[in-house]
């Protein structure tokens, strides 16, 4: 055979084990040794002040300020996921390129510029700002206003999981249920969901990794109030800003243990996720 028509793996043993190399130092040097710092600097100074830091009381909420963002952005997010990748897969209908490219929006907009356009809008020299102050509602600086942020920066996650598949799908085994008398609701519970499922958990949980680690949206729209507003990347920004390192990576490490749970999580699905698509091409 021609040296020039030698396969890949056939590539001399140097080149290989260079390449090699070189993948393992960076994950190591991006992505491995990063996380091990969080980890030796948030147990630092002994396992009771990690404990003590997690246990002050703006960390506690802006632990519950996390969690509720994400309890209520990402099942929103899921919802519409579900119903635009419907729509896209089963029906046709013009403008789906001009939605689309909406639904892909949040990934070419800086996070920092869709907060400054939801305080724009929502804040007190906003657009509505004069209707909100008088009807006291607050948006800004408030839950109302991290939501909408975090849910514009998490809206493509699901939608994008769900599309392509949809699409590959086709429409033959919920037209064929049609045919046979069921409904609606009864088509999507035993014969749409079924097939998306894995999709739809893969999106899901990318879209809550996203809500939870978000923070140039929420920075700008939440105010920075201590114990009222402030989630955890704020919180962890706040602390390492005072040089209460300490406190700072004892935060971090919550992060980061959603992260690794986050990958493990993540792998296992992309394996599902794949088998799925495979017998659908099938």
């Amino acid at each position: 055979m021609d040296r020039r028509d030698r396969p890949a793996l056939r590539d001399p043993r140097w080149a290989r084990g260079a390449i090699f190399v070189g993948g393992i130092g960076f994950l190591v040097l991006f992505v491995v040794l990063p996380l091990a710092t969080v980890a030796v600097e948030a147990f630092a100074k002994g396992f009771e002040l990690y404990l003590h830091a997690l246990n002050d009381p703006d960390t506690i909420s802006a632990i519950q300020m996390t969690l509720t963002v994400a309890a209520i952005a990402v099942p929103l997010n899921c919802i519409f996921g579900v119903a635009a990748a419907w729509a896209f897969g089963k029906f046709e209908f013009r403008g789906k390129t001009i939605l689309l490219s909406l639904i892909d929006l949040p990934f070419s907009v800086s996070p920092v510029i869709a907060g400054m356009v939801f305080l724009l809008v929502f804040g007190l020299q906003g657009w509505f700002g004069g209707w909100l102050r008088e009807h006291h509602i607050k948006i800004v600086f408030a839950l109302p206003g991290l939501v909408l942020a975090t849910i514009f920066v998490t809206l493509p996650f699901v939608a994008r999981e769900l599309i392509p598949l949809m699409q590959e799908q086709g429409t033959e085994e919920e037209e064929a249920a049609r045919m046979l008398g069921a409904g609606g609701f009864r088509i999507f519970w035993s014969i749409t969901l079924p097939n998306i499922k894995w999709a739809l958990l893969y999106g899901v949980l990318l879209c809550n990794a996203r809500a939870m680690g978000e923070f140039g949206a929420v920075s700008v729209v939440s105010g920075h109030i201590r114990g009222l507003t402030n989630t955890l990347p704020l919180q962890v920004d706040i602390l390492y800003n005072e040089y209460n390192m300490v406190a700072a990576f004892a935060t971090a490490s919550l992060l980061a243990g959603l992260a690794l749970i986050t990958l493990a999580a993540k792998s296992f699905l992309e394996w599902r996720y794949a088998d799925q698509l495979a017998l659908t091409r099938r």
